[in-house]
């Protein structure tokens, strides 16, 4: 494979393209940088039909040479490191660094997810009857992967599908295709033709994949807004659904952690990707005693984070991915600064060429000002005092999602504690960003719907089969 300018779709193993093509644009310089296929509906027909012929050959296979195929994507996609990290850079904003970090963990997640295997649980053994349960694979998947981390969005989805014995349709985001078509067609020669296609295209791509009658699961990643979209779309033929959506999650530091020590990772636990992370720290609770300390460090180690072009050394936040979030992430400056709000850092943007976000961190803003209750998607971050745990509770439950949460202390009991009471599908302690591939990951309330990995995100695709069987006498 070239890492050129070349760009097409993986549709039954070969490469296609379309007359109808989509601009992509590098948002640390706004300027266009590729073209890619606006598939058509023929052509994702094309895709599912290919998917669908796979499919019997491919969930048939000994799940050993699945497990073993699984394996090898990662092999190839740490050959071709540098590349894949360049491109990323490029189209995503994100520094070299951070680009070459999602290349290994796709590479670490698709080792761990080969090593899984299906069960297959007995519950009755008896003299009269067995009863076992199955996993058996779905059919075709569709995934629907977003433009902030779409390398990694597309292998939590597409390995664990794999493993399972499905086939895959996957559409990346139009804002952040290329690393995902190239990703396509390195593993053309790793996987059986039709198992593996990946299509590009806007909001009528996706809409025809969460409608399209031979889909028989969509997995979803991105807004609360469009999820409810695609779980509309799907039930219409009763698809499976797994959503992974927003959040607007809430970190709580108690009083007896060391600022200084604790800042970075609160910094980068909130600013990591422009902030651009569904389980981000977007409302960033301090008890009233260390408030002022902690606000302190964190200016202070803000102020030694270099933003720019992703693709020059010496940079460590890029720009907000795309114009319509930029504006997003503008207008709720714009509204903060409007309502006298005060800004410890940032709050101003430059209008330089590029969407680039200056890191603004608020201070103790009103609890339902917009920049507390909207999760911006962008690096900036409202600090807001407590003095009372069970108010603090109260105040980060009073959400209308429930992804993700933290809680930093050096009494690990009480953390828990705390920590048990958050209405969120995952509870940090002391950290953040801690995905692991054996442990599930999903929303409460309008958060998601499923989960993702570990065994419980690898059983989301496949459909459970009972069969009972009664021992009869023996004859005569």
């Amino acid at each position: 494979m070239i890492f050129d300018d070349h760009y097409s779709m993986t549709i039954d193993g070969e490469g296609a393209v379309s007359d109808a093509t989509i601009a992509v644009v590098n948002p640390a310089t706004e300027e266009v940088i590729a073209h890619v296929p606006d598939a058509s509906r023929a052509q994702l027909d094309a895709a599912v039909a290919a998917a669908k012929r796979a499919f019997p050959a491919w969930s048939a296979r000994p799940i050993s040479e699945r497990q073993a195929m699984i394996a090898a994507i990662a092999e190839h996609m740490l050959g071709h490191k540098s590349e894949m990290a360049r491109l990323f850079t490029a189209e995503q904003g994100r520094p070299l660094g951070g680009a070459e970090w999602e290349i290994d963990v796709c590479a670490q997640w698709c080792q761990a997810v080969a090593g899984f295997t299906l069960p297959v649980e007995l519950v009755e053994d008896s003299d009269t009857r067995r009863v076992e349960i199955h996993h058996r694979p779905i059919g075709v998947v569709g995934a629907i992967t977003p433009w902030n981390a779409p390398l990694l969005m597309a292998i939590w989805k597409m390995a664990p599908a794999l493993l399972a014995g499905n086939t895959v349709v996957l559409k990346p985001s139009p804002y952040t295709p290329l690393s995902t078509l190239k990703l396509g067609e390195l593993l053309r020669d790793v996987l059986p033709a039709g198992v593996l296609n990946i299509v590009s295209g806007g909001n009528d791509l996706g809409q025809w994949i969460t409608a399209h009658p031979d889909i028989g699961k969509v997995s979803f990643t991105g807004s609360t807004a469009t999820g409810k979209r695609v779980m509309e779309s799907a039930a219409q033929t009763l698809k499976r659904v797994t959503l992974e959506l927003g959040g607007n999650d809430a970190a709580i530091v108690l009083p007896d952690v060391d600022p200084k020590e604790i800042a970075p990772q609160l910094f980068w636990g909130a600013f990591f990707n422009s902030a651009q992370v569904c389980v981000a720290i977007k409302r960033l609770y301090i008890h009233a005693d260390i408030y002022d300390a902690v606000a302190h460090e964190l200016v202070e180690f803000a102020k030694t984070v270099a933003l720019g072009d992703g693709a020059q050394q010496g940079i460590d936040l890029g720009p907000v991915q795309n114009g319509m979030q930029y504006e997003k992430v503008r207008q709720l400056l714009d509204d903060a600064r409007a309502e006298g709000q005060k800004f410890l850092i940032g709050g101003e943007v430059s209008g330089c060429p590029g969407y680039f976000i200056p890191i603004s961190i608020v201070d103790n803003p009103p609890e339902k000002s917009r920049v507390v209750t909207e999760e911006a998607f962008g690096p900036v971050l409202p600090l807001l005092k407590y003095d009372d745990i069970d108010d603090v509770i109260r105040r980060a439950n009073d959400s209308e999602t429930g992804l993700g949460g933290s809680v930093w202390s050096n009494d690990l009991d009480q953390a828990r504690a705390i920590g048990a009471r958050l209405e969120t599908g995952t509870v940090w302690i002391n950290e953040m960003f801690a995905f692991l591939p054996n442990a599930p990951f999903g929303g409460h309330k309008q958060s998601g719907v499923g989960v993702e990995h570990g065994m419980a995100g690898l059983l989301e695709f496949t459909n459970s089969q009972t069969i009972t069987s009664r021992k009869l006498a023996p004859a005569g």
